[in-house]
């Protein structure tokens, strides 16, 4: 091997391990953001809702999980991608090919990407919680659980009612307009 085939792959080495260093030191400094950014927006929310709880502390949990995964795997693919022309391999057709299945993908699995989009939002904006009391699609009921999938109401009737969160268009929380009151009946009695 001569000299000069010997500075490319001590160059693209040290490229390879730079691009490994930046993508591991972004993975960490993103889930410290978002751990931080989020846990400001949840005590934001609680002005509204009252006092934190465990519920909260979950909640905070499910959403920088989910957060820092997609965000993690978002950086190691653009790291691999970015390594692969270091190692002389041709991204183009691989680029195309992930173009090509990943409208496939959308179209094929659409409303599933919706459920889980609105999943994430109604966690968000914590619209309900497991336990509390809703009226959803006209369904009156308990939420017996909850993910970024679907909602599991219990009618009073004893009935399970799955719905997916995609079609929930409007919620209306029966335990929080109790909560409400219940804080008002004692500011007034207080007074």
């Amino acid at each position: 091997m001569n000299i000069l085939g010997l500075e490319n792959v001590l160059g693209s080495s040290i490229k390879i391990a730079a691009i490994l260093v930046v993508a591991f030191l972004a993975t960490r400094l993103v889930k410290l953001f978002i751990v931080r950014f989020l846990r400001r927006f949840i005590k934001k929310s609680l002005h509204f809702g009252g006092v934190s709880t465990q519920i909260d502390k979950e909640r905070e949990q499910t959403l920088t999980k989910v957060s820092v995964s997609v965000i993690r795997a978002v950086i190691w693919v653009i790291a691999i991608l970015t390594i692969l022309p270091e190692l002389g391999i041709n991204i183009a057709p691989l680029l195309a090919g992930l173009g090509v299945a990943g409208l496939a993908l959308s179209f094929g699995a659409r409303s599933l990407i919706q459920d889980y989009l609105s999943g994430l939002f109604i966690l968000l904006e914590d619209h309900y919680r497991v336990g509390e009391q809703v009226d959803i699609l006209g369904t009156k009921g308990k939420i017996k659980d909850f993910n970024l999938r679907r909602t599991i109401i219990e009618s009073p009737d004893g009935v399970f009612h799955y719905i997916p969160n995609s079609q929930i268009k409007k919620t209306s929380n029966l335990s929080r307009k109790e909560k409400q009151a219940s804080k008002q009946k004692k500011k007034t009695a207080k007074k």
